[in-house]
Order: structure tokens, then sequence, then C-alpha cells
């Protein structure tokens, strides 16, 4: 345990300050000032190690947090990353892009605010960075079978680095021009810098991982001739297919998807030229959609320089505090303020959109809106409640559907399940023998914490259909996500 007396001595929860408002928005660097390690040690030291740590529950990847936090409150920074990293592949993103469902599961917050875990975990993965700690673990021994991973998000490099480690040769194939995924094109960098993403690849390249970006597979390479090159083949392209708003208008220029917007934004901000980008300068911005994409198109909306933002959300607005129905240890649906939205801009809930407006030009000017009903279950405009918001920029932030069909239906084989993912069997492998499905193609579109977890567990499953047995971790299965089964 690490301080007895700590969540009687500290009974508040205490996180870096995020940078002025006015400050941040003038750049793309990640919001919070850097942290005060004696503050992250005294929080450290509010975890009680609790007999039964229901924050393993609460995290998918089984986290060992007393432990880690126990080693922080000690000064032992080097101890607490060997023990991070043993059940996460990447805490400097999931310290950054997790929700935290350890922190709603923690006991002390049954009565007090939690202990502020995932800030130790990012305070901790940061400092291993800076000291030189995080050093590569090539395998002592090489396999000689291979392996191809298909999709460079958080679920494809876990298991390429566990497939790497366990001896397999591993290539990982990516067709946006550069590794990363939704991690490299679909986050902000003042959500995630992408220098974190770059450190963790130096390491995996030093592993003996091998990496190809700029090559979509179904087109450059065919999804059939890539299985006969390899002894296994991993799809991790994720959900990827945008849910889309049928209502009129929707053809009119200005209305785009928020992938759009995201992915040229994040390249123009890496420095590369993006012809004809969308760009919120000097515009009247609706964002529709109340989840995370939404936030990640306002917080860029205002570094564009939009002249108003309006977050349109179909629902009600979630309750502040948890809801009798949600109790602990269950990741409650609350309300949230995120730095985006601290920046400004208007959220309105149980606003439908009925209608996208046009002017001469055949360009949106303005969104149709209408207070949203419920009437036999299902929501609904109601009427004469319409009314116009100005609008030159519209950005569809609905979620996604699953991931794209091309190729892997005629190509390889593999089945639909009804909700538009990828069928699989509880040992992860698809319908196309040796061919292998983890995150969200398989789960549906979900935390990047379940990604890493279900990349862990599908290296695992590899591991055992290449060599007849595996020692790698395996922290979830298909049938437990379905139950809502988290590690022990």
């Amino acid at each position: 345990m690490a301080d007895p007396k700590g969540f009687l001595k500290v009974t508040q929860r205490e996180l870096p300050a995020r940078r002025p408002v006015p400050v941040r928005i003038m750049d793309w660097k990640e919001v919070y000032e850097p942290g005060d390690s004696a503050v992250l040690r005294r929080q450290a030291g509010r975890c009680m190690d609790c007999g039964i740590p229901f924050c393993h529950r609460g995290c998918p990847l089984g986290n060992l947090i007393p432990e880690w936090n126990d080693l922080i409150w000690r000064g032992e920074g080097r101890a607490a990353i060997e023990r991070l990293h043993a059940t996460n592949n990447f805490p400097e993103f999931t310290g950054r892009l997790c929700p935290a469902p350890c922190e709603s599961s923690c006991v002390l917050g049954i009565n007090q605010p939690a202990v502020t875990i995932k800030q130790i975990e990012v305070s901790t993965i940061d400092e291993a960075f800076a000291h030189g700690w995080v050093e590569p673990e090539p395998p002592g021994r090489l396999t000689g079978k291979t392996v191809a991973v298909v999709g460079s998000g958080p679920a494809g490099l876990a298991a390429a680095q566990q497939l790497t480690r366990a001896g397999h040769t591993v290539a990982v194939y990516e067709r946006d021009d550069r590794i990363g995924g939704l991690l490299r094109y679909g986050i902000p960098d003042f959500k995630m810098e992408k220098r974190h993403i770059d450190s963790r690849l130096r390491q995996m390249q030093d592993e003996g991982t091998r990496f190809r970006a700029g090559v979509e597979i179904g087109v450059d390479i065919a999804w059939g001739d890539l299985r006969t090159r390899y002894d296994a083949v991993v799809i991790a392209t994720g959900s990827t297919l945008p849910r889309d708003l049928a209502i009129p208008g929707r053809d009119l220029a200005g209305v785009h998807f928020a992938m759009e917007f995201l992915v040229e934004s994040n390249k123009a901000v890496a420095g590369d030229q993006v012809p004809h980008q969308i760009h919120a300068e000097g515009k009247h911005v609706v964002v529709i959609g109340g989840g995370d994409t939404g936030a990640d198109c306002i917080g860029t909306a205002h570094r564009h320089g939009a002249l108003s933002v309006t977050n349109l959300a179909i629902g009600t607005q979630p309750p502040d505090e948890r809801p009798p129905h949600q109790p602990w240890p269950m990741d409650p649906h609350v309300f949230e303020i995120s730095s985006a939205h601290e920046e400004g801009g208007k959220r309105t809930y149980l606003a439908s959109t009925v209608e996208f407006l046009s002017n001469d030009a055949g360009e949106v000017r303005a969104v149709r809106v209408a207070e949203t009903e419920f009437i036999d279950g299902r929501r609904v405009p109601k009427s004469g409640t319409e009314h116009e918001i100005p609008a030159d920029l519209v950005l569809i932030a609905m979620g996604f559907t699953g991931p794209e069909r091309a190729g892997l239906e005629d190509q390889l084989g593999t089945v639909f399940n009804g909700r538009g993912n990828v069928d699989r069997g509880d040992d992860y492998q698809s319908a196309a023998s040796g061919v292998f499905v983890a995150g969200d193609a398989g789960r549906g579109q979900s935390l990047i914490v379940w990604a890493i977890a279900e990349g862990r567990a599908a290296a695992a499953a590899v591991d055992e259909y290449l060599m007849g047995r595996t020692t790698l971790p395996s922290p979830v299965t298909p049938r437990d996500m379905a139950i809502g089964v988290l590690p022990a």
C-alpha cells in the first residue's frame, strides 16, 4: 500500500491546470500545463490498495493500478513503468485519450473523488521516455513464422508489438502515408501531440516490427494474396464507415463528415500541403453529434478561427452526478466539459436536425433544427419548434457503423455480423482460416483501451494458432465483452 492514511489526509483530486484558453487556441500543443511531481505523489498516496481492487475490473487491460500507484508514491518511477507496461503497451496513448473507466470503479470513489489514475499513468510514461527507460525488447529467438497486421491504430500496433516480441516476423500495413491510423489523423494534436506516436514507433522498429505505409490491402495487394504470403493475418482496420444524416440538403457544399475535416486539419498541422482544405476560419460552424469526435471538431474549429461554433445533440443532457441506475462501480454516463467545450461555443441538447438550407450558390447557409420529443420510444422532431441556425460549415460527427467491407468479403471470404462488424469466434479468428480480427473492426466503435486489450488478446490467439501454445497475455475475449465481463 502507498500511504496507509493517504486517502484521509488528501481528500480531493488534484490535476495539472489547463493552459489559458486565449493562449492554447493559438497553437496545437496539448492543453495541460506540466504537472508537479509532489502533487502526483500525493495523489498516488490516496490509493488504498483495496483488498478487491475494482479499478482492475474497470480497466479492460487489467492494469495493476495499486501496484504502480504505490511505486510512484515511493518515488520508484522506473519500477512503476515496468508494472504499467506489463499490461499496457501504450500508456502514453491511454493516459491522454482514454475516458478512464478505471476511475469510475475506484473504491475511493464511493464517498470521495476517485484517485487520479489517468494522470498518474500518463505522468509515469512521460517520465520513462524522458529518462530513457523505454527500451526496445527484441525477441530472444525468431520462430520463422510471419504475420501481416492490416491497420496501424492502437489495436494493430498492440497486436504487432506482442507478436514481434514473441519472435514472429511482423509487417504492419497502413493505407495512409504515415503509421498511426486514427491516432495519427483522427486525434487533434491538442489532445495528443504526434511525437508520442513517433517515439513508440521507434521502439517497435528497433524490436523488429516492419511498417508498410501507403499500401492499401484489397487494392495494392489483394487480401487473398496477403493471406498466401503470410502464415497469419490480423485485420485491425477499425470502424471507419461514418453514420450519415439523410435529410434534405445533405449534398450541399460545406456539409462534411467530421473525419474529412479532422484528417485534413491533422495533415496540415503535420506540415503537409492540403489543397482546398476544409477550414473553419471566419465561418459559422455547426457540429452534429455530442461525442468525443464532435468535441475534437469543436476544438479544431476554435483553432482555425471560427466565427461561431454550435454543437447539436439529439438526446437529453446527461446528469451532473452518477445516476441511480448506473451505481458504482459502473462507468456512468454523466455530463462532461472537455477542454474543447471550455474554449467556447454553444451546446444544445434535444436538438433534431431537420434540413440543411442553401444559398444561391448551392452552399449551406443554415441548419433547420427542431426540439426533440419522444413518441413510442422514438426520437422525432417536435412540430412547431423549428428554427434556423446560421451555418457556413456543417460537420457530421454521429459515430461510425462498422469497418469497410471492400475486398474482405469477395477476396477473403470473411463474414459480417448483424452489427456490420467482421464476425469472429472467441479465438478472434474470422471465417477465413488464419485470419484474425482485433479492435473496432470486430467490436464496433469503442474506446482506445478496448482496442489495445483486443490487440493483445488477438496476438495471443495468433501465437497459439502458429505455435500450438502461447505465453502471451489475453486480457479479454469477444464473449467476455459481449456480456460485459472485464478482467479480474
